[in-house]
């Protein structure tokens, strides 16, 4: 597998959780996600975007990188730019490094969104701040290794058919979901998670430093 980590401009927090997703990963970096490279120690292999979020300091720090420059005014962000480039590179997973946060909600939102079209192309995808993770759900078996005691929420992004959740605090067996439902905010890793869907398309958020779960 092929994973390619690509830095976004959204918050970042260095876990050894993260550093640990990243460790064998290529790097692109989109526009102000560059900020993250150091932070993270990792040098990028390209750096795409329209620069417009970036000074000029900072593309003279870097001039060393190969950079791929696009116009402002185009069809797709900075990040969908670099999830294509990874893609093209022979990428099989992605990892959405800073994909939550930033000083810009609409890109945040999008990541998310952009999670979900990439996974159901058959690529694997991780949101990833650090502190927060995001993994996009569509139907099938998913499973994941979050301590126990990890909050986690699943937000659906359409109407939700045969969600099951065990290995949590509020198991869930064959539910129906509406669209925009709060059921399934806020509960608790107990033990193994896992999560089945038959139909719909939803995200699950989980911040692996947490240790506990309330209904808010």
């Amino acid at each position: 597998m092929s994973t390619f980590a690509i830095l976004l401009g959204g918050d970042l927090v260095r876990t050894p959780r993260l550093d640990a997703a990243l460790s064998q990963a290529r790097v692109i970096a989109a526009d102000s996600g560059i900020r993250h490279a150091a932070t993270l120690g990792l040098t990028p292999e390209l750096w795409i975007g329209d620069f417009d979020s970036v000074t000029a300091a900072e593309i003279a720090e870097n001039a060393g990188i190969e950079r791929d420059m696009h116009p402002p005014e185009k069809d797709s962000t900075d990040g969908e730019l670099a999830a294509e480039a990874a893609i093209a590179r022979g990428a099989t997973r992605l990892i959405m490094v800073g994909a939550f946060g930033g000083e810009r909600a609409d890109h945040a939102f999008l990541h998310m969104t952009a999670a979900i079209r990439l996974a159901e192309r058959g690529l694997p995808v991780l949101l990833s701040s650090g502190s927060e993770e995001g993994a996009p759900l569509l139907p099938g078996e998913h499973g994941f290794d979050y301590p126990d005691g990890t909050l986690f929420s699943i937000l659906a992004f359409s109407p939700l058919a045969g969600l099951s959740v065990s290995g949590a605090k509020w198991p869930l067996t064959e539910v129906e979901l509406a669209f925009g439902s709060s059921l399934t905010l806020s509960n608790a890793v107990r033990g193994r998670l896992r999560v089945s869907l038959r139909q719909g398309r939803a995200l699950l958020l989980a911040r692996p430093e947490t240790s506990s779960a309330s209904k808010g």
